[in-house]
Order: C-alpha cells, then sequence, then structure tokens
C-alpha cells in the first residue's frame, strides 16, 4: 500500500510538473536543439556574448534542450534578423543577437532590412550603453566642457562613414551646434586612441563599455574629460556628464537626437522570430529573465569582461515602438545625418 501511495505521488509529481513546462512554454523542448544564432564572425562582444546564453539558458527552457551557437555574420547583422523574421521555425528554437542598429535600420527604410523590427518578439538585453565625446586631457586642450565643445573646434578621430564614432560627431555639429572636425584615415578605434596619445586627434566618440575596454584607468586617472553622453536615458555612472538630448536646440533636433541615440538603448539585443503563440514567447521570454538573473551566468559574464545589467523584453519592445512612432522626416534626417 504504502508502494502504492509513493507510485501515485511520483506520477502526480510528474504531472505537475509537465504542467508547469506546458503552462510555461508549451511543449516541451526536450531532445530538441535551440540554436543561439550570432549575427556576426566568431570573437567580438556580440559573439561571446551569444555564446554565453548558449551555455546557461538550456537550464531555464523546458526539456533542457541542448542549446548550440551558429555564426551567421553578414550585412552588420542584417543577415541573422532577416533569417529570424522570415526563415526560422516558431517553435522556440531559433534565439538570436545581432547589431544593435538592426532595429533602427529596419525602421528607417533600409532596402536591405527585410522585416518589421516592431513584430520580432524581444526577449531582452544584458545591457544598455551610453555613448560619450570625451577629449584627451593634455595641458594645450582649449575644450574642457561641452560649453567648448560648442565654441571651439575639436579634432575627433574618424574610423570611417557606417560608423557610430564616425555619425555621432557629424550629427551633433547639426543637431547641438558641437564644432567637432572629423579626422579620417585611421583603421579603428585602437588606432584613434593611440593617436590621442601622440596628440594627432584631441577627441573621439565611442560607447563608454568600449573606452573602460581599451583603456580602463583613464577615466579614474582623469586623462581624459567626458564632454558629453548620449543613450536612451542618462548613464547614473556619469552623473556630471552633460546628457545631450537636454541640449537640443528645439523639439524636432531633440527628437532626433532621442532616436539618433536609441541604439545604445537597445544595447546587445537578444530576440525570437515574430508571431510566436502566447505560451512560446512566454517560455522564451521567462528563460532569458531567469538567466540573466542566474548566479552561474553572472560570474561566467564577470569572467569576460561584461557586467551585466540587463533590460527585458518589455523594455526593448517599448524602446522599438518609440523609435518607429518617430515622425518620417525626422527619421529621413537622421538617415541622411548618418550616411
Amino acid at each position: 500500500m504504502h508502494r502504492t501511495k509513493m507510485r501515485i505521488l511520483a506520477l502526480a509529481s510528474c504531472l505537475m510538473i509537465s504542467t508547469s513546462a506546458a503552462a510555461q512554454g508549451g511543449p516541451s523542448l526536450a531532445g530538441k536543439t535551440v540554436r543561439v544564432v550570432i549575427g556576426s564572425a566568431v570573437s567580438g562582444t556580440y559573439d561571446l556574448l551569444g555564446r554565453l546564453l548558449a551555455r546557461h539558458i538550456g537550464r531555464y527552457l523546458p526539456g533542457n534542450p541542448i542549446v548550440v551557437p551558429q555564426n551567421m555574420p553578414g550585412a552588420g547583422g542584417l543577415v541573422a534578423a532577416n533569417f529570424l523574421a522570415n526563415a526560422a521555425p516558431k517553435d522556440g528554437t531559433v534565439i538570436a543577437i545581432f547589431n544593435k542598429g538592426v532595429a533602427g535600420a529596419a525602421i528607417a527604410g533600409v532596402q536591405e532590412a527585410r522585416f518589421d523590427a516592431t513584430k520580432l518578439t524581444w526577449l531582452g538585453t544584458p545591457f544598455t550603453e551610453t555613448g560619450v565625446c570625451f577629449a584627451y586631457n593634455r595641458p594645450t586642450l582649449r575644450v574642457r566642457s561641452l560649453k567648448d565643445a560648442l565654441e571651439r573646434e575639436l579634432l575627433v578621430g574618424d574610423p570611417g562613414a557606417g560608423s557610430s564614432s564616425h555619425i555621432y560627431p557629424k550629427a551633433l555639429n547639426i543637431l547641438v551646434g558641437t564644432k567637432f572636425r572629423l579626422v579620417a584615415g585611421y583603421a579603428g578605434s585602437p588606432a584613434i586612441y593611440i593617436a590621442m596619445e601622440r596628440g594627432e586627434v584631441d577627441g573621439y566618440c565611442e560607447g563608454i563599455d568600449g573606452l573602460t575596454a581599451k583603456r580602463p584607468q583613464w577615466i579614474p586617472d582623469r586623462q581624459i574629460i567626458p564632454l558629453l553622453q548620449g543613450g536612451a536615458a542618462p548613464n547614473p555612472d556619469l552623473k556630471d556628464v552633460p546628457f545631450v538630448v537636454d541640449y537640443a536646440r528645439n523639439n524636432d533636433d531633440r527628437i532626433a537626437l532621442e532616436y539618433l541615440y536609441a541604439a545604445e538603448g537597445i544595447g546587445r539585443p537578444f530576440a525570437a522570430p515574430p508571431d510566436l503563440t502566447p505560451n512560446v514567447a512566454t517560455m522564451m521570454r521567462s528563460a532569458f529573465d531567469h538567466t540573466m538573473r542566474d548566479s552561474d551566468f553572472i560570474a561566467d559574464a564577470k569572467r569576460q569582461g561584461f557586467d551585466p545589467r540587463p533590460e527585458n523584453g518589455d523594455y526593448l519592445s517599448a524602446l522599438v515602438r518609440k523609435m518607429s512612432g518617430t515622425p518620417k522626416p525626422i527619421k529621413d534626417r537622421v538617415l541622411e545625418l548618418s550616411k
């Protein structure tokens, strides 16, 4: 009798687990393979983050499926995003991470973006970003504040068209009135950092995470002076650095700046295909959220130099909808400034 009761209790327990899994995400993913599609080549931040998620999210997907990373580079992340939107199965077996500018490209009507960014199932981002423009703190420096940058020319390193480090200072000259003079001919940010140290250029615009990764002592040692910051919201770690949106000269310029810097708020986004059933969408968002809070995931992230400050899928969806609602003339204006 005792053994019979034990079997009944065990069966009831299994049924409860099965019912719970179904409630969270529909059919179990047991025995299936989940792909984390990475819209960039091997190495680099997006690749590292995609592989990081792949190592941990399986514990929070019903049935504990095998999770494997798959690189799908091309067109700055658009190849992966197009696959996710148009070809990926809608059963919970595909997650993608791609460039933070992909959503903005689709919203702006870039021809190669064959999807509606508002329809993707946004899962979240491990962290948002903040764009900063800064000057190298040498005795001869004449631009030591945003006010100075509005009055005096600052030589700014330029890694080439298409990069945010080219787009931001160019757009700020129009939308805010800064006097950044772009100096081209550099292969990338490492070369520009060396050029700043040599005195060839005086400043640069880049994400704060890139700055601290390449020169971790520059801010604490006051080797540079942050002139301004931009993003979806002010960065609390840069409380004394002007938030550039507050310096727009009129309402249209303010909206343009918000649209321009929205990609920083998107951070390093993970998404699933559009048109998922509610159960599958809930399952995937829940798995992502639990992974972001997982102590093993956090420790693994920190070993690779990341400090997770996650935002969830609702946050990303709201930000993308806000971007999409930007008046077309302003989107067209920002797109033109970005060339």
